[in-house]
């Protein structure tokens, strides 16, 4: 009984290590940056992305307008000023630069933001399509070529055209 056991776990471990040392890694790759140009939606995005951005630059260029208005009304008239009116157009002037140089780091957080809620459902159906793709053909490992991270690579599949037909592009 004892030599039994023995031989079915000397069999067991035998055949474990064979089962495991015959599945070899199936590596492929993909451009990402390739991928989401021409991703759909991915106009539609950007579009309303850049209405986003010149709402923005206008109303940044209505407050440096104002400013330059200011400051030039201030230069021509200085001179004219009694020390109270100075310091006061003075402080206006600077309180007025604070509000834009506020309003420009607020629109970048408020820009950055819309970005990523336009483009993040984009990303999410390429990140899908990719995961499925190498699911449905036995990948172990996808590259995104696009970053440039990887020195050396073992020979991989480029899975572009895999992708592009899980998501119904040309």
């Amino acid at each position: 009984m004892k030599k039994s056991l023995i031989a079915l776990l000397v069999v067991l471990f035998a055949f474990g290590t064979t089962t495991y040392a015959q599945k070899a890694n199936k590596f492929g790759h993909i451009n990402s940056a390739d991928l989401m140009q021409i991703m759909p939606g991915k106009e539609e995005a950007q579009a309303a992305f850049q209405a986003e951005v010149e709402v923005h630059d206008t109303q940044l260029k209505a407050m440096q307008e104002e400013l330059q208005k200011k400051y030039n009304d201030y230069m021509e008239k200085q001179s004219q000023m009694s020390d109270l009116i100075r310091s006061t157009k003075e402080q206006e002037i600077r309180e007025l630069g604070s509000r834009i140089e506020t309003y420009q780091q607020n629109a970048q957080e408020l820009l950055q933001a819309k970005e990523k809620e336009l483009l993040q459902p984009i990303i999410d159906r390429a990140k899908q399509a990719i995961s499925d793709v190498a699911k449905e053909n036995g990948y172990t490992y996808i590259f995104d070529s696009s970053t440039g991270t990887l020195l050396y690579q073992p020979e991989s599949d480029d899975i572009m055209p895999l992708v592009k037909k899980k998501l119904g592009l040309n």
